[in-house]
């Protein structure tokens, strides 16, 4: 199979490559603007393989993907590609809409196209696999309930908006068009080669500095946890084995508040690190709550029993062993994070901007 990869040169779309090129005998194509989150180094281990190549083109840029599109030949595209940070919409919602909703449009009508001019029986095998998230169901609050492939849609933040907007233009595509589509929804995705943006490097990277660990409000928000290289197993088994016109929710089973994640990565911390900044005994002693995001949900949890019957997928990491996994890489991939760091990101705080 010949897979075209949107945004494979950021934190999830890199897994997926580096599981298809080390698990697979699939080429990947890999499409990548290189904005600020994406990272080439992600894909160092995979970066010689003669079943990998790379572009730097942006999905907003229609005669860029047409191109491309054009010239690699994809049996399969997962659309992966998206500016994807809660704080970050906040601040600017725009490049979101630009990026999420009309480089998805741009996409979808390339691929129209494309799909339209094959020959029948490789229309029909073809996959459209667009990635998306929970956060497009809204907010569970206190309530027991999980998200499940029927949940409404009602999305809270300016980032989850622009996702539910690019799922129903695909959805769309799919019953207007014939597009042979697949949609999966995932959790909180942490493991090696997030962007320290995200809550699990942030925290790690800061408590090795021996700066404050920011909780926001009272650090009672429910997440459930994804390891990286479970959702790219995940994604590839939706694509190859998913059905046409389906959804998929994605999720680890791993349900936790984001104080005890924080608590639970300095105890890890606290363990492997002998050589602490000075004055700190505990990194649990530099958690600190700071006014709670705008329109911050209270619970995300997905019920993933759709993809377990009908794929055979589950993830293999609890919480405590990919957390373990995600603190040692950190520990021991110095020079990747540096380099983040030496580049517009100072760890700062972003996404306290909700009025103009």
């Amino acid at each position: 199979m010949r897979l075209l990869v949107t945004g494979g040169a950021g934190f999830i779309g890199s897994a997926v490559i580096r599981y298809v090129i080390e698990h697979t005998e699939d080429e990947v194509f890999n499409l990548d603007a290189l904005t600020y989150a994406g990272n080439l180094a992600s894909l160092s281990a995979v970066a010689d393989s003669p079943r990998y190549q790379f572009v730097q083109a942006d999905i907003c840029n229609l005669l860029e993907l047409r191109a491309v599109v054009t010239r690699f030949q994809p049996d399969a595209i997962m659309h992966l590609a998206a500016e994807s940070h809660v704080d970050r919409s906040i601040d600017g919602p725009a490049d979101f809409i630009q990026t999420n909703v009309v480089g998805t449009f741009n996409l979808l009508e390339v691929v129209r196209d494309y799909v339209q001019a094959m020959p029948p029986e490789r229309a029909a095998a073809f996959r459209f696999h667009h990635v998306s998230t929970d956060e497009v169901f809204g907010d569970l609050g206190l309530s027991a309930v999980k998200f499940t492939e029927q949940t409404a849609y009602a999305p809270s933040s300016p980032y989850a908006a622009s996702k539910a907007a690019a799922d129903h233009l695909v959805r769309a595509w799919g019953r207007t068009y014939g597009l042979p589509i697949v949609v999966s929804n995932c959790s909180n995705n942490y493991g090696p080669c997030q962007f320290p943006e995200k809550l699990i490097p942030h925290i790690i990277l800061n408590a090795l500095q021996g700066k404050p660990l920011p909780v926001y409000g009272d650090g009672l928000q429910v997440r459930d946890w994804l390891y990286v290289d479970d959702h790219a197993a995940a994604l590839y088994r939706v694509l190859t084995a998913g059905q046409a016109g389906e959804t998929y929710n994605i999720g680890g089973h791993n349900e936790q508040t984001n104080l005890d994640v924080v608590n639970a990565i300095c105890d890890l911390l606290n363990t492997l690190v002998d050589n602490k900044p000075v004055g700190i005994a505990r990194f649990n002693d530099l958690i600190t709550f700071v006014d709670d995001r705008p329109g911050h949900d209270v619970r995300y949890a997905i019920d993933a029993s759709k993809i377990q019957h009908e794929l055979g997928w589950q993830p293999k990491e609890t919480f405590a062993s990919g957390l373990a996994k995600t603190v040692r890489w950190y520990l021991a991939n110095e020079p990747w994070w540096q380099d983040v760091l030496n580049g517009n990101y100072q760890l700062e705080r972003i996404g306290m901007n909700p009025v103009r």
